[in-house]
């Protein structure tokens, strides 16, 4: 018999054998019906993902189309990690455009010699990631241009303004925006008013875009913004897990959330969720979520760090220890388009993480799971010791078995011999990570930035060569939540 039973005969009428365990007809009948429908749903976040791609194309074109008379359509370019100076900069774009300005829309990473040399007037949108880095779609744009070798393109023809959003707490604050607004000037550009810089999404800061968008569109009053990030809401704990007992590493838990209300548990796979804790209000945390709408729960995986001083964390000892199960945490839910699946929906997927890192790669597996998707994916999962810290180790091997991982590289870089981590494990797999990209696969990379995102970022050019990997991210198939 496979993994379900037949009927039994007289002594158990209406039962059924599942790994062993008689379950009432009835029971798994609802089961089946509950993982249908469960199916049915991420089939249908998969669709309306590709339907708002398809709009967003459609949407670029009208916003481009300028009326009789017009100047030349107004570049707008935005560097975005986490989706929010991409939400800026389409709402700019429909603001100007319905003020009468054809708008060019597009990411920083599509800005090439011949488009600054076309445009006449720009506006940019940028944010900074971690310490003054990049935001991933700027990358190349930063490689090609403000870094490159050779002699930049003059910009003397080139009136832009820049909108820099980022976060005090960094010493490099709005870093990359900084960056860009020096080589802009460096080449010549002319700045339309001086820099904006927008600390966490400042009220200030977002009125003074409005004024200055006013004056370029040549109207008496700021352009009122539509674009507001989502409101924080009190989401309760109801479990706690402690996921590593024993582990020579900071402890990690896992968390689950019931939402306030019944239409706030919508999110898509590689989404984030944003906490407030009550001792650092003013400093939203952002984390990974590790689990789908069909859940019901927000799941976390959040590993209790500790200051110099030995003391906990602010936000991570709060949730993991302070935080009683059944109390309330203010939380939003913040698309994260850079980490969605998007139209990578139906392609094969290499999943590479370590630690806490997990949380999204698990978040895509669930999804694609509950789809019953058949394209295959491969996880490479690093922590310190087997024994310890195989996060969602049952999970994880579970679909080891069922096929919905067609390959499971680990590594555990303490459990004796030489460290290994999972940029090791790529560059040993090189000429399987060029079949995998070949058939069509796209690069999904979780956990931390320092040490694991650089080390399998240079696996992977090693790997693939830049151009190729330069290919995947312009194309949206070399995507990254690391933090």
């Amino acid at each position: 018999m496979g993994r379900l039973g037949r009927l039994q005969d007289a002594g158990a009428v209406g039962m059924t054998a599942l790994g062993g365990m008689a379950i009432p007809a009835v029971r798994l009948w609802a089961a089946l019906l509950t993982v249908l429908l469960y199916g049915l749903m991420c089939g249908a976040i998969a669709l309306r993902e590709r339907r708002r791609a398809a709009r967003e194309r459609r949407e670029a074109a009208a916003l481009a189309t300028a009326p009789p008379g017009a100047a030349p359509p107004l570049l707008l370019a935005y560097a975005s990690q986490t989706g929010q100076a991409e939400a800026i900069a389409r709402e700019t774009a429909r603001l100007l455009h319905a003020a009468g300005e054809a708008v060019e829309l597009c990411a920083l990473e599509a800005v090439e010699d011949a488009r600054l040399a076309a445009a006449r007037r720009a506006l940019f949108v940028v944010s900074t990631y971690g310490e003054g880095d990049a935001p991933d779609n700027a990358g190349c744009f930063q490689d090609r241009l403000l870094e490159g070798a050779g002699v930049p393109p003059p910009l003397g023809h080139l009136q832009y303004g820049l909108l820099a959003l980022g976060d005090r707490q960094y010493a490099h604050f709005c870093g990359f925006g900084r960056q860009l607004d020096g080589w802009l000037r460096a080449r010549g550009a002319v700045p339309l008013f001086e820099r904006i810089e927008m600390d966490n999404g400042d009220a200030a800061a977002v009125a003074a875009w409005q004024r200055r968008l006013a004056e370029l569109a040549g109207v008496n009053e700021p352009l009122a913004a539509g674009w507001r990030a989502p409101e924080f809401a009190p989401w309760t704990l109801v479990a706690r897990q402690h996921l590593n007992p024993g582990s020579l590493g900071a402890p990690v838990f896992h968390l689950e959330f019931a939402p306030p209300a019944p239409d706030a548990a919508v999110w898509e796979s590689g989404d984030l969720a944003q906490v407030r804790v009550p001792a650092d209000a003013d400093r939203p945390r952002d984390y990974s979520i590790a689990s789908v709408a069909g859940d019901g729960r927000v799941h976390l995986t959040v590993r209790q760090s500790a200051r110099d001083d030995g003391t906990p964390g602010v936000a991570s000892g709060w949730l993991c220890a302070g935080l009683p199960v059944g109390g309330t945490v203010e939380m939003r839910l913040r698309a994260h388009g850079n980490f969605r699946l998007g139209e990578n929906a139906d392609r094969p997927l290499i999943l590479v993480g370590n630690g806490t890192g997990i949380a999204g790669l698990r978040s895509h597996l669930r999804a694609r799971a509950a789809a019953g998707q058949a394209a295959p994916h491969w996880l490479v999962f690093g922590e310190r010791q087997r024994s310890r810290d195989y996060l969602y180790r049952a999970e994880i091997e579970a679909w080891r078995a069922d096929g919905t991982l067609r390959r499971l590289d680990l590594a555990f870089s303490r459990d004796g011999g030489e460290h290994a981590y999972v940029q090791d494990l790529l560059a040993l797999a090189a000429a399987d990570l060029r079949t995998w990209v070949e058939q069509g696969a796209a690069i999904y990379v979780c956990g931390s930035r320092q040490g694991m995102a650089q080390g399998v970022h240079a696996a992977l050019r090693a790997a693939l060569g830049d151009a190729c990997l330069d290919l995947l991210a312009q194309t949206g198939r070399y995507r990254r939540d690391v933090y």
